[in-house]
């Protein structure tokens, strides 16, 4: 069977068994050590039932599959001759559960991985980076907040187990509690319940997430003053297409119309890169939440530039 990407999120490379729970894996994370006393996992985990509850309350039809594999002491996102799974050892999250003391761990988890297929970083081949780590985690935490799971309950595996420094694959642990937080706030913003809708079947070339723009920037029609937004408008007789990008990387298109504010938030970060056309090709403005930008024509450079709009 031949595995095409694995976004090593949780990957735990060797045996719980032989190891101490200070130890950490190849992927960066301290490893849970075997629970002594069976918890209730069994019992009030049912993958199944649960990652159908995660669809339910985001509205999204499923586009994997689960598999249960114990011994791997692993869960990850996948895909499989052309098929997206989401493989996890029930063991692992019985384990992982003990060690932080809620069942809410596991249950995180899960909702991370979705958090890979959500936002189809599976289909790019990269394997594991430390922005879609933290888009995942993002997504993670925006899930519990929907199941009811408090914030400690939501950061609790990520707390337990992820590492203080990062690695070149994933993020430091500060950064993914950050996210997980962001998330978790975002779900309980007033209008914002139904922001995860999304509509995307798991196609090669990806989908529609309504209201999250596929896991980049995040338009918004509300254009009340809050700091968590980006306010982005443009001097032009008419509409304008411009590049945005969380990570400076992969850039999406937006049109701003003539005459109104296009209104948006960065998801990892709480800023993000605005890219226009430029002499040689492009340039790219660093863009930050709670601040309002003009892109302004300058006649005497013949070019599109940025300027912060004063408070």
């Amino acid at each position: 069977m031949r595995i095409k990407t694995i976004i090593c999120s949780f990957l735990f490379c060797l045996p719980v068994s032989a190891i101490v729970a200070q130890q950490t894996n190849g992927c960066g994370f301290k490893i849970p050590p075997r629970s002594l006393l069976r918890s209730n996992f069994q019992s009030v985990y049912e993958a199944r039932e649960i990652v159908q509850g995660m669809l339910d309350t985001i509205k999204w039809k499923e586009n994997f599959t689960l598999r249960e594999q114990n011994g791997i002491n692993n869960a990850y996102a996948t895909i499989i001759r052309n098929q997206r799974w989401i493989i996890y050892d029930n063991d692992f999250l019985e384990n992982l559960d003990a060690y932080a003391a809620t069942k809410w761990a596991s249950i995180s988890v899960m909702a991370h991985e979705m958090g890979h297929h959500y936002y189809n970083h599976v289909v790019s081949g990269q394997g594991s980076t430390i922005p879609t780590e933290i888009q995942a985690d993002y997504f993670s935490g925006y899930i519990m907040a929907r199941l009811g799971a408090t914030l400690a309950q939501s950061v609790a595996a990520m707390q337990t187990i992820a590492t203080d420094r990062a690695s070149t694959t994933h993020p430091a642990k500060k950064d993914r509690i950050d996210a997980i937080t962001r998330g978790w706030n975002f779900a309980g913003t007033p209008g914002n319940g139904n922001n995860g809708t999304n509509t995307n079947t798991g196609g090669a070339n990806g989908g529609n997430n309504t209201g999250n723009n596929g896991g980049g920037a995040t338009p918004n029609t509300n254009t009340t003053p809050d700091a968590t937004w980006i306010s982005l408008s443009i001097q032009s007789s008419k509409d304008e297409t411009v590049y945005l990008s969380d990570d400076g990387r992969k850039y999406e298109p937006a049109v701003i119309k003539a005459g109104q504010a296009f209104v948006l938030k960065f998801e990892i970060y709480n800023y993000g890169w605005l890219r226009l056309p430029y002499y040689n090709g492009y340039r790219s403005f660093k863009l930050l939440h709670g601040k309002d930008y003009s892109i302004l024509w300058n006649r005497r450079k013949n070019l599109w530039t940025v300027v912060e709009v004063p408070e």
